[in-house]
């Protein structure tokens, strides 16, 4: 048998066509990560602006005005308004000002990205510098002291994530891409569910009570991971029945390669690009780092 006989029943037609997906699936996860990542910048970060009223029209039009468009500035009411829109995520962060000196304070919030965060804060510093006015930040939602950067939550939304599409993948690799007739659709469906179930508890027992990385309700986060996993199981399953092994390639794009760079856990959302910043609330993925990674403490720092 010549060596091309060899390659040609070694490599079939349709495993050179896969291995072809797999290398564009490779080309896609490296430009959408480096693309996403490269150069992370603040882009019309909703902020609040806590000022007497003759100057908060003025502020919120001069902090508008600041090159490269950084924040996307409003008026707020006061300052306890500021803290619970910033818990909300309804904005990112807030200027406090002081009308009866010249120290203002920024509030932010570490525990939906220490990145974010410090990028405010020396955002308003620059622009207080101008004015002759001094700030100091007050974090209020800071991440847990044994959480870096406040990204346990988003490696722990990672790995649940993974584990959705890899036990849909081995379900469809062992039994067929198709199950053969509603029982054994119904059958996946159960062994998905259980599996969510523990994937999402033993998420929780590992980030919590044996890293003690991340505060927050235990079952809470445990029904959090088992649906987060379920769900992405799903879709995968969903996906190979339609059509087929290519299904397992294109939760990988979607999970993967397109939501997890947009899904603002490395760098929030306000930092990405646009076409990132686009298509990441569509898209199943790992949350950026959010309320659950939040304490309910504050600090300050000047």
């Amino acid at each position: 048998m010549t060596f091309a006989a060899e390659v040609r029943k070694a490599v079939t037609p349709r495993a050179a066509l896969l291995v072809v997906g797999v290398l564009a699936l490779q080309l896609l996860f490296i430009a959408s990560y480096i693309g996403a990542l490269h150069n992370p910048k603040p882009t019309d970060v909703p902020f609040g602006v806590v000022a007497p009223q003759q100057v908060s029209a003025r502020l919120v039009t001069e902090l508008d005005g600041l090159p490269g468009g950084p924040l996307d500035p409003r008026a707020v009411a006061d300052e306890a308004t500021a803290r619970r829109q910033i818990l909300d995520r309804e904005i990112d962060g807030a200027l406090i000002v002081d009308p009866r000196g010249t120290r203002d304070t920024v509030l932010v919030a570490s525990g939906g990205g220490t990145v974010l965060a410090n990028s405010l804060t020396k955002i308003i510093k620059q622009a207080e510098l101008s004015q002759e006015r001094t700030a100091r930040a007050v974090d209020v939602a800071p991440a847990s002291h044994q959480d870096f950067d406040g990204l346990s939550s988003f490696y722990l939304a990672v790995g649940w994530c993974v584990g959705g599409y890899l036990c849909a993948s081995i379900l469809a690799i062992s039994a067929g891409s198709r199950p053969a007739n509603r029982e054994r659709a119904l059958i996946r469906t159960g062994v998905m569910a259980l599996y969510a179930i523990a994937g999402g508890i033993g998420g929780a027992v590992i980030i919590g009570p044996v890293l003690d990385a991340l505060p927050g309700s235990f079952w809470g986060l445990s029904g959090l991971g088992a649906l987060t996993v379920f769900a992405v199981g799903m879709i995968t399953l969903a996906l190979e029945a339609l059509t087929g092994i290519v299904g397992i390639g294109l939760a990988v794009l979607l999970v993967v390669i397109a939501g997890n760079p947009s899904a603002g856990g490395a760098f929030p959302l306000p930092m990405l690009p646009d076409f990132w910043r686009a298509i990441g609330p569509a898209l199943p993925r790992a949350p950026r780092p959010g309320r659950p990674a939040r304490s309910p403490t504050s600090a300050a720092t000047p």
